[in-house]
């Protein structure tokens, strides 16, 4: 095995198993992403607020500020988060068994050492019952391994997903993964505008929903969250007539009506001959029925 193969790509990530060190990462991913929603320039869709899967982790990329910028970093090896600025000053902070509130509030004196100031809005998003991030001591989880397990199947879903949509020459969004949902995700558009979006997401004002469907798409993604070990998923906005009728030929791959997408099992993946070759399937396959109940235009 060279220096950058790794034989768990794929690695096995019960939910049961890590539940709690997942909801309080999630709730450490919407501290920082607020941040960038702070001070990045909006994008379409919200593109300009997600989080990129690193070499190490998760990142915010280079986030502008005054006439320099800052970077905050997840390192999942080592298990550290980081703050840069382009001035050549650093702050660390430890991941590991601490409440969202300490976590915060370290974080917040991290970036008033540093002189950035960003209003970061304390009340978590899109989730049912929230605690403020200052007030919340339910959330104390971290599992170093489990985390770093799932960081691998980020990576290895990031380069499936960028394949994905490299094979898509109209308008696509970067792979990127939404602090809110906790989601890696990656979006196809047609082209044409889409319905209002209803909105009615908790804790989530309607307007971010207009923005983000205010066009016509497919969009899939990986969820670490449900029963088993997560799901890949995959959707259209509107949805098509006849789209969640369609029969997929993916081995494992099946219409929710709950979600109101098509899933495939993460396990099916990992436990593939090819896991990488089923995902993509699963992609191109419920594209392609998106596309074709829609009518997409095709160049």
């Amino acid at each position: 095995m060279t220096a950058i193969e790794d034989d768990r790509g794929w690695p096995a990530l019960p939910v049961t198993g890590w539940q709690d060190t997942r909801d309080t990462l999630q709730l450490w991913t919407q501290i920082v992403g607020k941040t960038k929603l702070a001070l990045a320039p909006p994008l379409n869709h919200w593109w300009g607020i997600s989080l990129f899967v690193s070499a190490r982790g998760l990142t915010t990329g280079l986030m502008p500020y005054r006439s320099g910028g800052l970077e905050v970093g997840f390192d999942f090896v080592d298990h550290t988060l980081s703050l840069e600025t382009t001035g050549g000053q650093r702050r660390t902070m430890a991941l590991e068994r601490r409440s969202v509130a300490d976590f915060y509030a370290e974080y917040r004196r991290h970036l008033s050492d540093l002189g950035v100031e960003a209003p970061i809005y304390p009340v978590p998003v899109e989730l049912a019952d929230v605690i403020r991030f200052d007030q919340d001591t339910v959330h104390a989880s971290y599992d170093p391994g489990a985390v770093h397990d799932f960081w691998r199947s980020l990576v290895s879903t990031s380069t499936v997903f960028s394949r994905f949509r490299a094979q898509f020459r109209q308008k696509a969004s970067p792979v990127h993964f939404f602090w809110g949902s906790f989601d890696l995700a990656v979006t196809r558009f047609s082209g044409r505008p889409a319905p209002e979006h209803p909105g009615g997401v908790p804790n989530c004002p309607d307007r971010v929903m207009r923005e983000a469907y205010n066009a016509e798409l497919s969009s899939c993604g990986y969820w670490p969250g449900g029963d088993g070990e997560g799901v890949f998923y995959s959707y259209a906005y509107p949805e098509p007539k006849g789209f969640r009728d369609a029969v997929l030929s993916t081995p494992g791959a099946g219409f929710d009506a709950g979600l109101g997408e098509f899933v495939l099992p993460y396990a099916e993946v990992r436990q593939a001959d090819d896991p990488a070759g089923r995902l993509l399937d699963f992609l191109h396959e419920t594209f392609q029925v998106a596309a074709d109940k829609a009518a997409w235009p095709r160049t």
